[in-house]
This record gives C-alpha cells, structure tokens and sequence, in this order.
C-alpha cells in the first residue's frame, strides 16, 4: 500500500473576494511548485459561476505533507482563509497521527485505502 497522503477541499468564495482568490491560487501554487518537492499534485479548480472552489493536493508521504502544512500555516493561512470557507475536507490515503492533528481544524473526513492503485 501506497504512503501518499491526498484530499479534496470544497470551500464557498468569500463575497468579493474572486480576484484576491485568483491571485492567491497562482501565489500558494508557484510557492508549492518552488518549495514543496514532495507534493505530487495542487490542483484549483472553480466552479462555473466562480463561487465555489475544489482544491485537490497530493503528497508522497506523511513528512511531506507536515512540510506543505508547516508553510501553509506559517506563509497562507491568514489569506486563504480570507478568501476561502471551506465547507468540506475529505482526506485519503495513510496519513500519520501528526498529519491528522494538523488537519483536525478542517474537521476533515477520513477515507481509509481500501484497493486501487496509483501509477
């Protein structure tokens, strides 16, 4: 079984706050790009009418995963939250106990890996 450690967070677009939002994903994006070797996928999408927002990331493991959420919280979290208000967080695959501590906040759902494979 795969460490990777996944999730998907459906969040609502603060009222006003598109292009903040817009700017915001390039920035954490790039940053992630830049910084962040063991993040495998960070991926925004918006919804059509741009008011509700998806983020999917996934990581090789649980220790690169504490290293994405370390500079989420030490770099983005007071801007993220300013624009974003996620209603939804789903996390897979086999985080740590250190991982879920650290999502604890998004009162995520857990889905443990049950089959399948990743290539």
């Amino acid at each position: 079984m795969s460490e990777y450690v996944y999730w998907i967070i459906e969040a609502s677009v603060a009222e006003g706050k598109l292009d903040e939002l817009k700017e915001l994903m390039v920035t954490m994006s790039e940053a992630t790009l830049a910084d962040e070797p063991g993040a495998l996928n960070y991926e925004w999408s918006l919804s059509e009418d741009e008011k509700a927002c998806h983020i999917f990331e996934r990581y090789v493991d649980s220790d690169a995963t504490m290293v994405h959420m370390k500079n989420f919280g030490s770099k983005f979290a007071k801007s993220f939250m300013g624009v974003l208000q996620p209603t939804k967080c789903t996390l897979y695959g086999n985080p740590d106990e250190c991982v879920c501590k650290a999502m604890k906040p998004m009162g995520y759902i857990a889905m443990s890996s049950a089959a399948g494979f990743s290539r």
